[in-house]
Order: structure tokens, then sequence, then C-alpha cells
């Protein structure tokens, strides 16, 4: 007699189902200096910014194009700029923030499939604003 046939699930759908454990100290500290640099860089005399790699090489944005910008907008009440330039700047400030506020948090799950679609809508929305798509 054969044994029963098992449906084995692509590595693809198995990554995408899995979810991610990150320790958030070192996201607490990065978050605390991104809303400290959003906070200083505009005052910073040519206001150098940040280049993007993948933009200056190939002129093609890469998915956190903008992300610079908006943050800066944030800080300083320009919710407008922030998302026109890029809506992750909207939704890094708000988790720098609750990093800051909820130091006992610890550790955050994500499923890795978040992960994937909110790279991959900041990289649709960075095409379409620089007129690739």
């Amino acid at each position: 007699m054969l044994p029963p046939v098992r449906s084995v699930e692509p590595r693809h759908r198995r990554a995408l189902a899995s979810r991610l454990n990150f320790e958030l100290s070192g996201l607490r500290y990065a978050g605390g200096t991104m809303l400290a640099l959003g906070v200083a860089l505009p005052h910073i005399p040519g206001n150098p910014g940040i280049p993007c790699p993948l933009r200056t090489l190939t002129g093609v944005p890469c998915p956190f194009c903008g992300l610079t910008t908006s943050v800066e907008a944030v800080m300083r009440g320009d919710f407008h700029a922030a998302l026109v330039a890029n809506p992750f700047g909207l939704v890094a400030v708000a988790f720098a923030l609750a990093l800051l506020v909820r130091p006992r948090w610890e550790r955050v799950n994500v499923p890795a499939i978040v992960l994937v679609l909110g790279v991959a809508v900041s990289w649709l929305f960075e095409l379409h604003r620089y007129h690739f798509l």
C-alpha cells in the first residue's frame, strides 16, 4: 500500500505565512534618532538630506525614497507634505513615538506578509510619484 500523498506547501507561501519577531531595544534607539534628525535636519544650513543610493545610481526610486522628507514634514506638523513625499513617514513616526511612549514593549511579532505588502505598496507609490508607472 502506498503512503498517503501530503500536499507540500511551496516555500514562498510558508515564508509569507511566517511571523517575524523583532527585538525593540535597537529599534527604539533608531526611532528616537530618526525623530531627533527629523526635527534637526531642517535647521541645518543647506539641509543636506540623505540621498537615495538606488535613485542616485539608476534613477529609479526605492520604496523608501522621500522618507526623510516625510519624517521632517511630520515633525513640523505638515501632514499633507508628508503624505505627498511618502505616506509611510507617518507610519514610521507613529511607530517611533509608540516605542518611546511604551518602554516596556520589548518585542513585536509581525506577519511577514505585512512587511512585504508595505514595501510593495511604498515602492508602487514612489514609482507612480516619479512617473515610472
